[in-house]
């Protein structure tokens, strides 16, 4: 009969890693959730929140997504940068979309447009498209998740010119979440942001 060999240390510790890190990724998509129910409602409250840590619970227990790595780091000054910019964004597109349904004989032009994104991973897709649904005038129309690709449908459109402006809104809202949550090698891919790289030159 022969002894059975206790893990090793370093066994150990890696199984410890992966635990922590499905308990991490497990945490950041409840988070994620809990936001977005807030945000849905149109006001952080207790009620809300405590609603969206059951609802979000609920769909994490009984839905249980793809597992997706976090190899990121969270960065707090970006983060809140990037909620304050996009509140501002939901205010303005908001204001837009009530003149539009105000103004007497208008009728908008809507067109759908495709957004290759830089960094195509499972994380960054699904973040960037739920920030781009909660804009009003912009609506998700389908994930293209091999191509890492974005296909929306953006509301009051009058040229070529509007659709580039749309591609380039959501390339910065994109670049905005990886500078939040990114990892140093997705901060390469996506750039440093316009305003910035003329100041660079």
């Amino acid at each position: 009969m022969t002894a059975r060999r206790a893990p090793t240390p370093a066994g150990a510790t890696s199984k410890l890693r992966g635990r922590f890190g499905r308990w991490r990724d497990q945490a950041l998509a409840l988070g994620w959730l809990v936001l977005v129910w807030n945000l849905l409602w149109g006001s952080i409250t207790f009620a809300n929140i405590i609603g969206g840590l059951l609802v979000g619970g609920a769909v994490l227990l009984f839905f249980p997504l793809p597992a997706v790595s976090f190899t990121g780091r969270l960065r707090l000054a970006a983060l809140v940068a990037f909620a304050g910019r996009f509140v501002v964004e939901l205010v303005t597109a908001s204001l837009h979309i009530a003149r539009i349904a105000v103004q007497p004989g208008y009728r908008p032009r809507g067109a759908i447009i495709a957004v290759p994104l830089r960094v195509p991973t499972d994380l960054n897709l699904a973040l960037t498209a739920e920030a781009v649904s909660l804009v009003p005038g912009t609506l998700i129309l389908e994930v293209d998740r091999e191509a890492g690709t974005l296909y929306l449908h953006v509301l009051d459109t009058h040229g070529p010119a509007d659709l580039d402006v749309s591609r380039e809104r959501t390339l910065d809202l994109e670049r905005r979440i990886v500078r939040a949550v990114g990892s140093a090698a997705e901060l390469r891919s996506v750039g440093p942001h316009p305003v910035e790289k003329g100041n660079s030159q």
